[in-house]
């Protein structure tokens, strides 16, 4: 990859205080996405820079004015099974039996500590998930 066709001497790194600048600075993260397929060492190490300090800015302004729900654990699994394609006979070891996987998934039966290792390494869903 040849030098981006911005100028990195005129980018101005700024707090992001309203909408117009998120989407400025969500163009910039745009624009320097392959920064690190830059030729030049320098010019690559600058870009980088100015990429993780935009994006650190622009993570924070979503994180202010657009928090994301905390995902309902129970919905999170049955989530996961979906896009797996699995039915419940199918992820029944995960949970102890096939009984087990009807009464967690209806919520009459808490996870254990054991369902939840068990749906972390069978399923891949990630454990801040199962503990929240």
């Amino acid at each position: 990859m040849k030098t981006p066709t911005i100028n990195l001497d005129e980018i101005e790194i700024k707090p992001i205080t309203n909408q117009a600048d998120f989407e400025r600075a969500s163009a910039l993260i745009d624009a320097l996405v392959d920064a690190d397929l830059i030729e030049d060492e320098a010019t690559r190490n600058k870009a980088l820079d100015i990429l993780e300090a935009i994006t650190i800015l622009a993570i924070d302004y979503e994180k202010k004015h657009f928090p994301i729900e905390k995902l309902d654990i129970i919905e999170s699994i049955k989530q996961r099974i979906e896009m797996l394609n699995l039915s419940q006979k199918e992820v029944a070891e995960y949970f102890g039996g096939e009984n087990r996987v009807s009464e967690v998934l209806n919520r009459k039966r808490p996870l254990t500590l054991k369902m939840v290792k068990n749906l972390y390494h069978g399923l891949g869903i990630p454990a801040e998930v199962l503990l929240a």
